[in-house]
């Protein structure tokens, strides 16, 4: 059967209700038929010994059959219900007053007659003489007479009229009442069950809904977040279906963030091809032009092509070098070797490696550094390299006559370093994709834009990031921390 799991709980609900109260019918009927047959057998339990004592059952050479025969019919004729019976010490019926054919059996078991007489607590049951293997209450007394021993009386209390009459009355009254009250209270259990399982199993149907239409690219399902303060009063389904809301928002910003992944190198292939397009179709344009010309081209207009070639093939270097460093850093084949140095003095020694290139652009390197030690616990050559594709950047795309600036300040137990220009600055279009792809701007590419992811990996090896600030009065201004010594 295809049973959802709330159906299969009701079923299972259902036949065990139906179970319950089919065992409650039978114990009820029970308890009731063993509590007639305690007051019953409570009520006549003096009665054989009553009739024991009539003068007509025992004369002066024993037991009188005729006496015995003629109470046994008056007795049955008062209490149709009471069956009397005369029993030999060793429990033979001796004597009986049952119709032709209705005696099943010859002889009666004593272990009961004796508890019976011992006074154990009732009801206790003996053989029925009229069934095969039926057990009924009954009323017994000891017969004497002449010194001796002369047998049992054995009353049975429920005889076959009871047992006709009862199932008369039961299949009519008794047991049909019975049904119908337990019938009704089936009906309300199922009723009251089958609501509070729909009660109970909303929050797991909403979360299966939620896991059907679960969708990667979606948004995030948007169901309640289990807290940690309230986790101990949330039952099971609401922590699974708080957690599945954890998971699905995780997923989604997962599978979102791969998509975007390689949406980005999609595009760092496209702008790496691009820019490496340009510089080898102008070193291949100048190479075939000296192949083709050797003979004819002055010794001024060779070196020229030579220098250009030369040029645009350390460009494509530079390219390739930057890449693969970048490839490196994005695989974590990179360790840190982190040690304590002074940035103060990493900062004076990459400004002398752009001296000149400043000089030859009239462009002026500051740097505002702290008094005191500016100590820092990182990766030397990383930070160096930091620093080198920054100032870079900046020098490239600062106008002639401009300032590039590094800055040092203390706080919070990091050491705050500043980098900006008086440039043009980042355009607002660029800022959302600055740190994830190369971009372009004002037609100049800036080395690929492989500077700055170079930079944002390598300080987010350092445990920081890179941020670019809006200064009024600077153009681009790029910010970061490292961990400070002393």
């Amino acid at each position: 059967m295809n049973l959802t799991l709330s159906q299969r709980l009701s079923l299972a609900f259902s036949i065990l209700l139906l179970a319950c109260c089919g065992a409650s019918v039978w114990l009820q009927v029970r308890a009731s038929d063993m509590h007639e047959k305690e007051v019953v057998q409570g009520l006549s339990r003096d009665l054989a010994q009553s009739i024991a004592l009539d003068n007509r059952l025992v004369g002066t050479e024993g037991l009188t059959m005729e006496g015995v025969r003629a109470l046994f019919g008056q007795l049955m004729n008062v209490n149709p219900s009471v069956e009397v019976y005369l029993l030999s010490p060793s429990g033979k019926i001796t004597g009986d007053a049952a119709p032709q054919g209705h005696l099943h059996r010859d002889h009666v078991d004593l272990a009961p007659i004796r508890r019976l007489l011992d006074g154990q607590p009732l009801p206790i049951l003996g053989d029925d003489p009229r069934s095969d293997d039926g057990r009924k209450v009954f009323s017994a007394a000891a017969l004497r007479g002449g010194g001796k021993e002369l047998g049992y009386l054995y009353v049975v209390l429920q005889g076959e009229e009871h047992d006709r009459l009862a199932a008369q009355v039961s299949a009519s009254s008794v047991l049909r009442t019975t049904l119908w009250a337990m019938s009704l209270v089936a009906l309300l259990g199922l009723i009251a069950g089958l609501i509070a399982f729909r009660l109970i199993t909303r929050p797991l149907r909403r979360l299966t809904e939620t896991m059907r239409d679960f969708d990667t690219d979606a948004a995030p399902a948007q169901l309640p977040v289990l807290s940690r303060a309230g986790a101990g009063r949330r039952d099971e389904i609401e922590v699974l279906e708080a957690s599945f809301a954890q998971m699905a928002t995780r997923i989604g910003e997962q599978w979102r963030s791969l998509t975007q992944l390689d949406q980005d190198r999609r595009e760092l292939v496209a702008n790496i091809s691009h820019d490496l397009r340009t510089p080898l179709a102008s070193l291949h344009g100048y190479l075939e032009t000296l192949s083709l010309k050797d003979a004819v081209l002055a010794p001024d207009e060779r070196r020229r092509y030579l220098g250009i070639a030369l040029a645009q093939s350390s460009k494509v270097g530079q390219l390739a070098q930057a890449l693969f460093e970048l490839a490196r850093l994005e695989h974590g084949a990179v360790r840190l070797q982190v040690e304590d140095f002074s940035l103060s003095d990493l900062i004076q020694d990459v400004f002398q490696k752009f001296e000149l290139m400043a000089e030859t652009r009239q462009s002026k390197l500051l740097a505002a550094l702290p008094r005191g030690a500016s100590m820092v616990n990182a990766d030397l050559g990383m930070i160096e390299r930091v620093l080198t594709n920054l100032i870079d950047n900046a020098l490239r795309h600062t106008p002639e006559g401009g300032t590039i600036e590094v800055a040092l300040a203390h706080g919070r137990g990091k050491l705050q370093v500043t980098v900006s220009d008086t440039g043009p600055g980042i355009a607002p279009t660029l800022l959302e994709n600055l740190f994830r792809r190369p971009f372009n701007q004002d037609g100049d590419r800036r080395s690929g834009g492989l500077g700055l992811l170079i930079v944002r990996r390598i300080l987010q090896l350092h445990d920081s990031q890179i941020r670019l600030l809006s200064i009024p009065g600077k153009g681009a201004v790029f910010y970061f921390e490292l961990t400070a010594v002393g």
